[in-house]
């Protein structure tokens, strides 16, 4: 990470990558679908057709199918790269924003494994470790912030609903990243609001 010079704080240097993957399922031999990045107006969306069978919860739940290795999106068939192909252009992607942090809800346990072995599959993890300054994961950041409240459940989908009364396409990782970064922004403004 660079260092401040005195008077200025990291915070105005680092820039924020808010990131969700879409997969086959939530087994460790998962497989990436839908990759998808937002950093303010910078936005990647990639797909990759999976080696793996998609399992039938996670197809109901993201709507992805393979048929005859094509990927289509709620019966609609989308553009796909190689996972190869998706992970460079992420990494390309963090390197145009200067070596920013990472964030996503329920990363640490899920996405950030999966990613970490795919980018070691392809030995690719040297070049993404030195395009990211950190990682953050937003969800025992938001179980530790709103312990004493009364919600039921700390799933992103329930905080956006919850705190910022909107509804949203969950599950498709583009949305997941743009509300996120909605509900993270405005929680930092209402905060910083109340200084």
């Amino acid at each position: 990470m660079e260092k401040s010079e005195p008077g200025e704080t990291t915070r105005e240097k680092l820039q924020l990558v808010f990131f969700d993957l879409e997969t086959t399922g939530l087994g460790q031999n998962c497989e990436i679908v839908q990759l998808a990045a937002v950093s303010g107006g910078h936005s990647l969306n990639l797909y990759v057709v999976p080696q793996c069978r998609i399992q039938p919860g996670a197809a109901k739940v993201t709507g992805f199918k393979v048929h005859k290795r094509k990927l289509y999106l709620h019966h609609q068939l989308v553009f796909t790269n190689s996972l190869k192909e998706v992970l460079v252009s992420f990494i390309a992607f963090l390197r145009m924003l200067g070596h920013p942090l990472l964030i996503g809800h329920n990363i640490r346990c899920f996405d950030c494994p999966l990613l970490a072995r795919a980018l070691d599959k392809l030995d690719l993890r040297a070049q993404f470790e030195s395009s990211v300054s950190g990682c953050v994961d937003t969800l025992p950041m938001a179980r530790e912030m709103l312990k004493n409240s009364d919600l039921q459940s700390f799933r992103q989908e329930n905080l956006v609903t919850e705190l910022l009364g909107l509804n949203y396409k969950a599950h498709d990782a583009l949305e997941d990243v743009r509300a996120l970064q909605t509900l993270l922004l405005t929680g930092q403004a209402q905060v910083l609001s109340m200084q």
